[in-house]
């Protein structure tokens, strides 16, 4: 009994400086603390006491990673859907993420990722253009939709 208080300590006291670096999702401390040897019960007690303590928050941490992932990689709503859901979280969490950035920043991106990527295409036909380009941003998330629609402003 002792030893499983000692292991609850020592794992809880690992994550809780883990997630005040940075933040982590319930799904990513759950793996660690199985492969620490931590069973579900062990599990379902850390994570609940980091949450109490407001070192894990799920909800900010699909903030966080949108927020990043906007501006440092530059990528559209789909990428970043399709990769919160495969880290496990809820679309409810999912949806709170995607409300962190404004549509006006969002289509300023994509112009701009646009007019880069228009910049380093050579001698090529004007359709063919367009199909690299589309391509292009839908690679990074971008909703085909969205792209048509302003595809016009990058190629005359």
């Amino acid at each position: 009994m002792e030893d499983l208080q000692q292991l609850e300590s020592e794992i809880f006291s690992k994550l809780a400086r883990l997630c005040s670096r940075s933040e982590e999702c319930t799904p990513d401390i759950r793996k660690k603390i199985r492969e620490w040897g931590g069973d579900d019960e062990l599990q379902e007690k850390i994570i609940s006491r980091l949450i109490t303590e407001k070192f894990l928050d799920d909800e900010r941490y699909a903030r966080a990673y949108v927020r990043d992932k906007f501006r440092f990689n530059k990528w559209g709503r789909v990428k970043m859907r399709y990769y919160l859901k495969m880290k496990g979280l809820s679309e409810t969490i999912i949806e709170s993420g995607m409300q962190e950035f404004d549509q006006d920043e969002y289509v300023k991106l994509l112009v701009r990722t646009l007019k880069d990527k228009a910049k380093t295409i050579k001698n090529k036909e004007k359709f063919e253009k367009m199909g690299q380009l589309i391509r292009f941003a839908q690679g990074r998330g971008f909703e085909p939709e969205l792209i048509h629609r302003h595809l016009s402003e990058i190629v005359s």
